[in-house]
């Protein structure tokens, strides 16, 4: 009956996930969606999600992280290590219970930060218990942006389940256009997404877009070189700060509109 009534309550949330290659400027667009939908809908409750254990999405957004999922999760594992006999079901609750500490509470939205895995190449563990987080967050939330790892790994282990809306950034490369197919195509088999669409970031020639392979997925904005954006990035500032008429603002902004998130 709990999961049941659990994913009545997602339904009702916007879940916008974003995916893409390493490099391609996915956590600064990810942070531009948080800034329109925080500007858009100042009543509305907005989560960001940084489940890129590269963690990049504070930085963009000007957040100070003091604890991540991943530092919840060791805390439990390692009370376990120490003797604490309490059964699973009671640690899994406490752990639940404790990822609002890790809750950043900002102007007009909240955030989270996954953490890195607990061994070099190891996200197995993580993903799993971000898969759960997710699920357990959305149902507090009207808005939540999910900025993912770069390639597919989390869309394949299914930690982005059930998203309404997937958002795939490449840039004008043809490596770029074909890590977005190859995610729309493993996301078709095994998640559950109302809407997607594909944004191309440094997109300098808008002649260009007639020759992107994307095998039918919807462009929905194509976004120049933004040098106030370089800036920002290089000094590490929030970007909340950009002026709203820059590149990466006003096209970000228009793909949400195409997507019907705004």
């Amino acid at each position: 009956m709990y999961n049941y009534k659990l994913v009545m309550i997602m339904n009702e949330t916007t879940i916008i996930a974003v995916a893409g290659k390493g490099g391609v400027g996915k956590t600064s667009l990810s942070a531009t969606i948080v800034r329109c939908l925080v500007e858009k809908y100042p009543d509305k409750k907005i989560l960001a999600v940084d489940a890129d254990p590269a963690v990049g999405l504070s930085t963009a957004l000007g957040i100070d992280v003091k604890m991540t999922i991943d530092d919840i999760r060791k805390e439990i594992i390692a009370s376990v290590d120490e003797g604490d006999t309490r059964g699973v079901v009671e640690l899994l609750g406490e752990a639940k219970y404790r990822i609002f500490d890790a809750l950043v509470e900002t102007d007009g939205y909240s955030f989270i930060a996954v953490g890195r895995p607990e061994a070099a190449g190891c996200y197995c563990k993580i993903n799993a218990y971000l898969k759960e987080v997710i699920s357990i967050l959305s149902a507090e939330f009207d808005y939540v942006v999910i900025d993912g790892e770069a390639g597919i790994e989390q869309i394949n282990r299914r930690v982005m389940e059930k998203v309404s809306h997937l958002l795939l950034i490449t840039d004008p490369s043809k490596k770029g256009c074909q890590v977005i197919k190859t995610i729309k195509g493993v996301a078709d088999e095994l998640v559950m997404y109302e809407k997607i669409g594909a944004i191309v970031n440094r997109m300098n020639d808008e002649s260009l877009k007639e020759y992107l392979d994307l095998s039918g997925i919807e462009v929905l904005s194509c976004i120049p070189d933004d040098k106030n954006l370089s800036i920002f990035d290089i000094q590490g500032e929030n970007i909340f700060n950009l002026p709203s008429d820059s590149n990466v603002v006003k096209g970000v902004r228009e793909a949400l509109e195409k997507i019907e998130v705004l």
